[in-house]
């Protein structure tokens, strides 16, 4: 009797091990290829504006097709990045404006054809300049204190419907606020999710009852990021 309860123990210990190896590896697995990151304020002097410009989004993909990663044109930071169809920058462009005209901002926010006609020409004019002297001229012209600047990596649809799909939907995009004053990034923000099923990742139960239970098109899944991105902007109160 006694070494049938040594080894029951013993099967028990072996389970709860085998248990807690896998969390451990959900957990590694989760942050090794799965952000899903808030917007990260940087202290460096004023970020909070009157007037804040967003120059056109643009769609970063890779030059090589056999390799997926890209490097941040302004910050250098590393995304898994493929090309798509359409014009996604402008989707998340507009998600952007939308979701400021939902918050209680404390800055005007300038945009639309004027600002991109003025990127557009002071970018053809200036083709050795930093980037970021171009973002400053862009916002010392049009008389604004920062300017936004996103780059959206990847947009992938999901394949199949919203209860069963093929390929799940995907996307990663990146914010800055730039100060026109000196060009330094006060704040960035950025978002990287594949959408995954609960039993493919149950660390994530928080998005699964987010979503219902279901599978989101590139659009929505996008909308759920800018939202929590923007919880650290500057200037922005719920």
């Amino acid at each position: 009797m006694r070494g049938l309860v040594i080894k029951k123990v013993g099967f028990f210990c072996r389970g709860l091990c085998h248990l807690l190896a896998v969390s451990f590896l959900l957990i590694i697995i989760n942050s090794c290829h799965h952000r899903e990151d808030m917007g990260v304020p940087v202290p460096e002097g004023k970020g909070v504006f009157t007037r804040i410009a967003v120059v056109p989004f643009q769609q970063i993909a890779p030059d090589d097709v056999r390799g997926d990663a890209v490097r941040c044109p302004l910050c250098g930071m590393i995304f898994n990045a493929s090309g798509s169809s359409g014009n996604p920058e402008k989707i998340i462009e507009s998600l952007f404006i939308k979701k400021l005209d939902q918050k209680n901002r404390k800055f005007n926010v300038v945009a639309g054809d004027r600002v991109a006609g003025i990127y557009r020409r002071i970018a053809t004019e200036s083709l050795k300049a930093p980037l970021r002297q171009v973002v400053r001229d862009v916002g010392s012209e049009l008389g604004v204190e920062g300017v936004i600047v996103g780059y959206v990596y990847r947009f992938r649809e999901r394949k199949g419907a919203s209860y069963s799909v093929e390929q799940p939907a995907s996307v990663a995009f990146e914010l800055h606020l730039v100060r026109v004053e000196d060009g330094a990034v006060v704040w960035r923000g950025h978002f990287d999710k594949t959408q995954s099923s609960l039993m493919e990742n149950l660390l994530q139960l928080t998005s699964f009852y987010r979503e219902r239970g279901r599978w989101v098109t590139a659009e929505e899944l996008a909308e759920e990021g800018m939202e929590q991105v923007l919880k650290t902007f500057p200037g922005l109160s719920s």
